[in-house]
């Protein structure tokens, strides 16, 4: 069974495995310049015009995957040399003008754009066009399109631009760090920083637990993950791989339900906070409505802050399928808890880099949250806890109507509303990436499935309501 959805993926796969490998032997400054030739042998190129340009743009991936460009604040960040290959974005005529007599784009054309040749065929004047796109719409064969770049095509916020050298370039005051754009990049010319050496730094120096324990705190959407293999084999390869504990972020899904659902009946409006690349987008483009976020960690720094506080001298990575957790864990907010971050990506990676085949270990056992807590992983679930939540607390006085916003453009549309005092529901659940954190961009693959792998998930949790789930807390 394919373990990633695309050879972009696999790629990144690769250089993150071989840089693993070089550091778990100690011989990564010595190995570093050879990577690419590890990767690429021989001389016969495989994906671009010459060895020389596939190694070189290798080299760029290596150096984000021992954490980028430590001047660059943001965890996304664009190999030049590798985004070169996409053709020039904006309106353009394609094949299907007839050359017609109504001339309706010319005529919607303020600027004089619109021009035609001896056989009536237009022609678009790019130092005129504005990229308004009244051309397009008015064309009775839809003969004029609007080619976007799939990086630009995948971010809703507008965070990418072209620059001089054409190639894509990400604004930082925009951008949201959701990932949509690394996940869609068909030459992986954009893609995330990547902390694996700081993990593998935090298991050498665990020294199997004998100098602190190690946790992995583990997303629910994991559920849907490693498809090849049983989730029970991948918590078993995680202690392989000489993490102490595993430990579902489920769990403090399970503990911000409840505060939540409290919170929510107290003050009368709310919207979640555990997507880090929504509560971002509320702070970027709608600051007047950060009142309304709540003050709630995310369920990954929640358990993480409970471990932290309860057990001496413990070290903390979470694995996920976001990007965007990357970025919450450098906030000083959250910075405390969490020791590194890797995605679901990553940690294949670590696992082929110690050539740990987890189809072959016995499974072991993950059970600590409730069905609830797992559910978040899916666009709705979440929404769901809160009710729950209200239920199981004797808030049920209070009404409850949630939006469960299924990605950024569906989170913009709630916000505009509620900006305009016009949004009738009373909570809002914003998912930056569409599905849910199953739709997240380290995820090793994407589907439809994935849904239904995690309701299964949460079925199976043997705590049947949330308070169950966290009264081992207490």
């Amino acid at each position: 069974m394919r373990k990633f959805d695309t050879k972009v993926q696999h790629l990144k796969y690769k250089v993150l495995r071989e840089v693993a490998r070089q550091a778990w032997n100690e011989t990564l400054l010595e190995k570093l310049v050879d990577i690419p030739k590890i990767i690429v042998p021989g001389k016969t190129p495989t994906m671009r015009c010459c060895v020389y340009k596939e190694r070189a743009i290798l080299g760029e991936r290596v150096k984000l995957a021992m954490g980028g460009n430590k001047e660059n604040p943001n965890v996304v960040e664009v190999i030049d040399i590798a985004c070169d290959e996409c053709p020039a974005a904006g309106y353009e005529v394609t094949d299907s003008c007839r050359g017609c007599l109504a001339h309706r784009c010319e005529d919607v054309c303020k600027r004089g754009a619109i021009s035609y040749d001896n056989n009536h065929v237009a022609h678009i004047d790019k130092s005129k066009c504005v990229e308004c796109g009244q051309c397009a719409k008015v064309c009775p064969y839809t003969a004029i399109i609007n080619r976007k770049r799939p990086c630009q095509n995948a971010c809703k916020i507008k965070a990418i631009a072209i620059n001089e050298e054409n190639a894509a370039s990400i604004d930082n005051n925009t951008c949201i760090s959701c990932g949509a754009c690394v996940y869609q990049c068909p030459f992986g010319a954009i893609t995330d920083k990547s902390y694996i050496l700081n993990v593998i730094d935090l298991i050498k120096k665990s020294e199997q637990g004998k100098k602190y324990k190690l946790y992995a705190v583990v997303a629910p959407s994991i559920s849907s993950q490693f498809t090849y293999a049983k989730l029970g084999q991948v918590i078993s390869g995680l202690k392989e791989l000489g993490f102490h504990t595993v430990v579902e972020a489920a769990l403090g899904a399970d503990m911000v339900a409840q505060a939540e659902s409290k919170e929510l009946a107290e003050k009368g409006f709310l919207t979640s906070s555990c997507c880090p690349a929504f509560v971002s987008y509320v702070n970027k483009a709608y600051p007047e409505l950060k009142q309304y976020v709540s003050h709630n960690l995310s369920p990954m720094a929640a358990i993480s802050k409970y471990i932290k506080d309860t057990t001496e001298n413990a070290k903390i990575v979470f694995i996920g399928p976001c990007v965007a957790k990357k970025a919450e864990a450098q906030l000083d907010s959250v910075k405390p808890y969490i020791d590194s971050v890797l995605t679901f990506e990553e940690l294949q990676a670590l696992f082929d880099s110690r050539d740990i085949d987890i189809t072959t270990l016995d499974e072991d056992v993950l059970d600590n949250a409730s069905y609830f807590g797992r559910i978040f992983a899916r666009c709705g679930g979440l929404a769901d806890a809160v009710a729950e939540g209200l239920k199981e607390q004797g808030l049920e006085d209070f009404e409850l109507n949630a939006i469960s916003c299924d990605g950024i453009e569906e989170c913009k549309k709630a916000l505009l509303k509620k900006r305009k005092n016009v949004l009738k529901e009373n909570f809002i659940e914003g998912m930056a990436c569409v599905g849910g954190c199953i739709g997240g961009a380290g995820c090793l693959t994407h589907g439809e499935k994935n849904k239904a792998q995690v309701d299964k998930y949460g079925k199976e949790a043997l705590e049947k309501t949330i308070l169950d789930a966290i009264s081992v807390l207490k």
